[in-house]
């Protein structure tokens, strides 16, 4: 080779290694320092609206509660109640007055600076504006500002779970008073909140996309701890088999419920499961003039469908039996329910009295009802009792009081709005309550109720509350059976969700949950 060849080549060389060290640390410049961390979750009911105060969203409100913030929340994993806006509150003596006062230096995610104003503002909207959560605010008489940063709310009557009622996955938020004034058209904003929000808390509505999916933005002004992911995308998948699909494939990192029981035993080693107590009850709730409201009848029916003799097919590891009416997180009862185990007399009732034939009626069509179903009528003909089992339509359940072909029976999830006593007799039990679903009727176990929510001491309270379950149940109201817990699928390494279990299942907290590195 020619010496005057090597030497152009040298050069050439020397003059690429000298651009590529000019040009390396401008590339390193224009790459971010930390790739951008997603979370892909899958919602399989679309939002109906995004509104914290006049929409009762299952799936959705873990996004809901990301972006809006309340004065107080559940801690994760209990039922505790902590301060989320509010840093720390006092209750009057006489347990009307619930003084607030607020975190410093807070903002919305318009840059509005957080007041009592702000507070008294959107607390007001929810209870005056006849929205579909106004309820919650039913038993406010005032609500009132002492300073800039002291709200004070009044109640008309003492109310022990009235902080509750705050804390819950539907309590009310506070929503920014600009957004508020701005898009006012005569309905406390309520067209533009269904698709928009301005909240104060640790992710913002980036994305909304009606039946497509939908897009959380990490807030970079929170005021408090920063969350690990800077993007959640939530794409709307109806299909449960889609999903888990998507999520074998890599396409998704979550499947956040009805994962089918069935199929949790055997994994692939990329996905893992996260357990975590919840207040999902599976119940079965009686018509009134049914066979089953025959004490004789209900007895044997007890013992054939003792749900110890199927509660391990069905749900695993991943349920217990009930103990009373009330979710076993909510309330531990000193005198815990039993089902009878009489199958020769329950058998021998059933051959007396003749045919007995028993309609269930399914709340959903999921495929833990269907095996729930199967086992107990399979556990029925084995007395002798005819039953048969059907879904009913969407929407179905809750107008059964007023349906004369009503099945006999009910088999739902009873699960309240919060995590109390009175909130769950409130909505299932007494005879006004939204949930009851045959619109049944026990004075006596009503007005045990009523008491029971004026005590301020736990234990006397529960004690009255577990009188008045014990009734209903003995009055063939209702048949409480499981309680099963929360169950998440998920890609290897996702921790802290943040479960709640007075939440609906599968709602991970975008705030606290994380990927292992």
């Amino acid at each position: 080779m020619n010496p005057s060849d090597v030497i152009g080549r040298v050069a050439r060389f020397g003059l690429g290694v000298f651009m590529l060290g000019l040009v390396m640390p401008l590339v390193a410049l224009a790459m971010p320092a930390n790739a951008e961390e997603i979370l892909r979750i899958p919602y399989a009911i679309d939002i109906g609206t995004f509104d914290p105060d006049n929409g009762f969203e299952v799936d959705a409100i873990g996004a809901v509660d990301n972006v809006y913030e309340g004065l107080v929340e559940y801690a994760p994993g209990s039922t505790q109640i902590v301060g989320l806006l509010a840093k720390r509150w006092k209750i009057s003596d006489d347990g009307l007055s619930y003084t607030f006062h607020l975190q410093d230096g807070v903002k919305f995610h318009d840059g509005t600076a957080l007041t009592a104003q702000a507070v008294v503002d959107s607390l007001k909207r929810r209870r005056d504006g006849g929205l579909a959560l106004s309820y919650m605010l039913g038993n406010v008489a005032d609500i009132s500002t002492l300073d800039n940063a002291t709200v004070v709310i009044r109640l008309k009557r003492p109310q022990n779970s009235f902080l509750d009622a705050l804390a819950s996955a539907w309590g009310p938020k506070v929503i920014s008073p600009l957004a508020l004034t701005e898009h006012d058209t005569s309905d406390k904003a309520a067209s533009w909140l269904g698709e928009h929000a301005v909240g104060t808390g640790p992710f913002k509505l980036a994305e909304f996309k009606r039946g497509e999916g939908y897009v959380l933005e990490r807030n970079a002004d929170y005021w408090g701890k920063r969350p690990f992911f800077d993007r959640i995308e939530i794409p709307v998948v109806p299909d449960i088999g889609q999903q888990i699909l998507k999520l074998k494939a890599g396409e998704l990192d979550v499947v956040p419920t009805n994962f089918p029981f069935a199929q949790l035993s055997h994994l692939p080693a990329e996905l893992e499961i996260t357990a975590a107590p919840s207040m999902t009850q599976y119940a079965l709730f009686i018509k009134p003039g049914s066979p089953l409201d025959n004490p004789e009848i209900r007895r044997a029916v007890l013992s054939a469908i003792n749900p110890s003799s199927w509660v391990k097919d069905v749900f695993g590891p991943y349920a217990e039996l009930s103990k009373s009416a009330y979710q076993n997180l909510m309330l531990d009862p000193a005198d815990p329910i039993e089902f009878p185990s009489e199958i020769d007399a329950a058998k021998a009732a059933i051959a007396r009295l003749g045919d007995v034939n028993v309609v269930i009626g399914l709340h959903s069509g999921k495929a833990t009802y269907a095996r729930i179903s199967d086992r107990l009528i399979v556990q029925l003909g084995l007395i002798g009792v005819k039953a048969t089992a059907h879904v009913l339509p969407p929407g179905a359940a809750f107008a059964l009081k007023s349906d004369p072909n009503a099945p006999d029976a009910l088999l739902t999830i009873s699960s309240p709005d919060a995590g109390h006593p009175e909130n769950q007799a409130r909505a299932f039990f007494t005879k006004d309550a939204p949930l009851n679903f045959y619109g049944r009727n026990l004075p006596e176990a009503d007005a045990i109720v009523d008491v029971a929510g004026t005590k301020t001491d736990v234990a006397e309270r529960n004690a009255l509350y577990e009188k008045a379950g014990r009734l209903y149940v003995e009055a063939g109201h209702v048949i409480p059976l499981v309680d099963a817990k929360d169950v998440v699928v998920h890609a290897k390494g996702l921790t802290d969700l943040g479960l709640r279990p007075a939440f609906p299942p599968g709602n991970i907290d975008f705030a606290t949950v994380r990927r292992a590195r």
